[in-house]
């Protein structure tokens, strides 16, 4: 990355347009570097104690290294590669790089009544500046675009810039919005694979017929179970069956063996086993304390 920044003339006609490019460049932080770099105006120019208010809204997209952030109505919080920070007019904010990674930004600063109507409205909120969208290449591609044409000042280039930048905001949204969605069928999918295997807790009734039931791959059925639910589809139907057997324990006409085979276990002996691995007593030493029959 080549280091780049500029603060573009504005003329009455460009501010008509309802969005207008205030700045746009990026920087490459190295590790242990101060930051942010001195060479900028003095209106933008800021250090962490202090902090820094603009006049604009800025996007800084991160694509490289870590870092921190914090404003007034975002307290403080840890940024990653594939974070995009929008900044807002009037709020005090700071932000700056691990000194052990440094990081890569790329910004563009707007204003305009286009961008105060989005804000408005609850697409971009200041309790919520920090938005990771990975390493997104359309994203990238739009923050360069704007960059370089901001390089020429051709003719008609400022329309042109603010057309890229509203297309950003879009993908930005859009992007999210996707995001969310799938977090929500994520959701719904591990809620429904509960549910069958609780309805199916003494039938033999495996996590990859649960896969197959929801029609989805068993391995990425896996993985995203145990990243909701910290337990493997597996380890979770054990769990489940050591609850329901605590409950028929306290039952002192169901036998121990009578119990593993209806939870579908394999052999009584495997279910006290396992029943003791799990509990840290004995099938029979937890009924004796479940019925008030252990003695000192």
């Amino acid at each position: 990355m080549t280091n780049y920044y500029k603060y573009l003339p504005l003329s009455a006609e460009d501010k008509k347009w309802g969005l207008y490019v205030l700045n746009a460049g990026c920087i490459s932080t190295e590790p242990s570097s101060n930051y942010p770099i001195i060479a900028h105006p003095a209106d933008y120019y800021f250090n962490w104690n202090n902090g820094r208010i603009l006049d604009e809204y800025q996007f800084l997209y991160i694509t490289k290294g870590s870092g921190i952030f914090e404003s007034d109505s975002c307290k403080y919080q840890a940024v990653r590669a594939g974070t995009v920070i929008v900044l807002f007019p009037g709020e005090r904010h700071r932000y700056k790089p691990n000194e052990d990674t440094g990081w890569d930004e790329y910004w563009i600063g707007l204003k305009g009544e286009i961008i105060d109507n989005l804000v408005q409205n609850g697409f971009f909120k200041p309790e919520a500046p920090c938005l990771y969208v990975g390493f997104n290449e359309q994203i990238f591609n739009l923050f360069d675009t704007i960059i370089e044409k901001t390089k020429t000042e051709i003719s008609g280039y400022q329309p042109l810039v603010s057309g890229a930048a509203l297309h950003l905001m879009g993908s930005l949204h859009a992007v999210l919005k996707q995001s969310s969605v799938e977090h929500e069928d994520r959701e719904i999918l591990v809620n429904k694979a509960r549910l069958l295997f609780r309805s199916n807790i003494d039938k033999a009734f495996s996590p990859e017929q649960a896969a197959e039931e929801l029609q989805v791959g068993y391995s990425w059925f896996r993985k995203v179970f145990k990243s909701y639910t910290g337990l493997s589809p597996g380890q979770y139907c054990i769990q489940l069956k050591i609850e329901k057997a605590r409950t028929m324990l306290s039952d002192p006409n169901l036998s121990v063996k009578e119990i593993a085979y209806t939870l579908k276990f394999e052999s009584s002996f495997y279910f006290s086993k396992l029943f003791k691995e799990k509990t840290g007593i004995t099938p029979t030493a937890y009924r004796q304390r479940a019925l008030g029959l252990q003695t000192a």
